[in-house]
């Protein structure tokens, strides 16, 4: 069954940081597969505080998607996100098609 990452950036407090996040971050999508559904595009808060920014990441499975966001080359990367903003994440697990 599909399963989402969710990240949203509540604030950024280090640019710097985030920049080197964005050059190390694509490294560590290689061998895992993920379709990017949403990347930081133009949002709405309906609900709950205000966000900077959202991504929505699609993996075939939970599985899937722990296997990226806890692979050592993503987790070098990851430092440098938390680094550099404040930010929310959350691996939800999709609805059967049946």
């Amino acid at each position: 069954m599909s399963a989402y990452v969710i990240l949203m950036r509540e604030k950024t407090t280090n640019l710097e940081e985030l920049n080197v996040y964005a050059s190390k971050a694509p490294a560590g999508l290689a061998g895992h597969p993920l379709k990017p559904l949403a990347m930081y595009g133009k949002q709405e808060v309906i609900e709950g505080p205000e966000v900077e920014g959202v991504a929505v990441l699609e993996f075939p499975s939970m599985e899937e998607a722990r296997a990226w966001y806890y692979s050592p080359v993503y987790q070098d990367a990851l430092k440098h996100r938390l680094n550099g903003g404040v930010y929310r994440g959350v691996i939800v697990e999709g609805v059967s098609k049946e």
